[in-house]
């Protein structure tokens, strides 16, 4: 018993990939719902080249129409829309002497390739990280068994090196670390709430030291009684960590670095009352076209500079990584010679 095609169609329209159905000529027969979503109407009717003029998708069309049961092919695509999709044809027998309809499907992989493109990227810088202090401690320890074996200040020089370039791998494995963990509770939510003025202040606490080794003073400007928050408090105490380190780091001498807690109920893209902690701070500020990427694993404004301050190139992926866990958000404005703020917005999620 066969289907009756209205049924056929129904079943093609509830596919979630684009379906495409061709006669003998080219001409499409049928575009199913997500087709005609996906790539716009009035194509019915038309041949196919006039939706794809790519001669390897028309190449596997030919080869089906010639006999081939069916043939498949990986192709990247700048229009009708730009992504890498896979093309399967298939041939559809029918009672007739006519030539054999054909059904073309259509499988978006753009998130696919975009993830693989990822995961190559970050085995790179990660090799590349890695790399460069294993070739230093690899010259010191050649140069001490060899020409300096004998020289005690040159000892004492390598070994101070060999201890940065160390200390310098450990801080970056810490960090992969950190963003593995983070990414695999990715779908996990926070029952638990946290005081986020406490919070914010140990942590202050924790960092003063530091800042004022560096003749830096941290200020904490909390409006109103914010209320405890839904989150994670180690990693969100990972996030205050990173955004007031960086700005003890990248401040100006003598500056301040501000530290702002406050409620908000209306902010753009939340539907919830909103808990904002911004940090700001004096530093020479960030040039506009960097501001988009500041996020993204291992990109640095100023690579040398990063470096010489113990930096990672993970800290700010670290953040947005959390951040986004919690639903929240991460702004980012700077201007040139005036300084950086970074503020996290957290919902309350009532």
């Amino acid at each position: 018993m066969t289907l009756p095609s209205i049924a056929i169609e129904q079943i093609l329209n509830e596919l979630q990939e684009p379906v495409l159905v061709l006669d003998g000529e080219r001409h499409i027969l049928f575009m199913n719902q997500t087709a005609i979503s996906l790539f716009g109407e009035g194509f019915v009717g038309r041949n196919f080249v006039r939706l794809f003029r790519h001669a390897d998708v028309m190449k596997i069309i030919t080869d089906v129409s010639d006999g081939k049961n069916e043939a498949s092919i990986k192709v990247a695509l700048e229009n009708p829309i730009k992504g890498v999709f896979n093309f399967k044809v298939t041939s559809l027998d029918q009672d007739t002497q006519q030539s054999p309809l054909l059904l073309v499907t259509i499988k978006d992989l753009t998130d696919l390739a975009n993830a693989e493109q990822m995961r190559t990227d970050f085995v790179a810088n990660v090799s590349h990280e890695l790399r460069s202090p294993l070739t230093a401690l690899s010259g010191f320890i050649e140069t001490i068994k060899g020409p300096a074996k004998d020289d005690v200040l040159a000892r004492e020089r390598f070994l101070g090196l060999m201890e940065l370039e160390a200390s310098r791998m450990v801080r970056l494995i810490s960090d992969l670390l950190s963003l593995s963990k983070v990414e695999a509770r990715q779908n996990q939510r926070p029952s638990k709430h946290i005081d986020m003025v406490e919070l914010t202040k140990r942590v202050v606490t924790t960092l003063s030291n530091t800042a004022v080794k560096e003749n830096k003073h941290i200020k904490v400007d909390i409006e109103g009684k914010p209320k405890p928050l839904p989150v994670f408090e180690d990693e969100i105490t990972q996030v205050l960590i990173n955004l007031i380190e960086n700005a003890v780091k990248y401040s100006a001498p003598e500056s301040e670095i501000t530290v702002s807690i406050c409620t908000n109920n209306h902010i753009a893209g939340f539907t919830d009352r909103v808990l904002s902690i911004s940090v700001e701070d004096q530093g020479e500020g960030i040039a506009r076209e960097h501001l988009p990427r500041l996020t993204e694993r291992f990109y640095r404004v100023d690579t040398h500079r990063s470096r010489d301050k113990g930096g990672t190139g993970l800290g700010l992926a670290i953040v947005k990584h959390i951040i986004s866990q919690h639903r929240g958000r991460l702004q980012i404005s700077s201007v040139e010679g005036n300084g950086s703020v970074f503020t996290v917005h957290l919902p309350y999620r009532d």
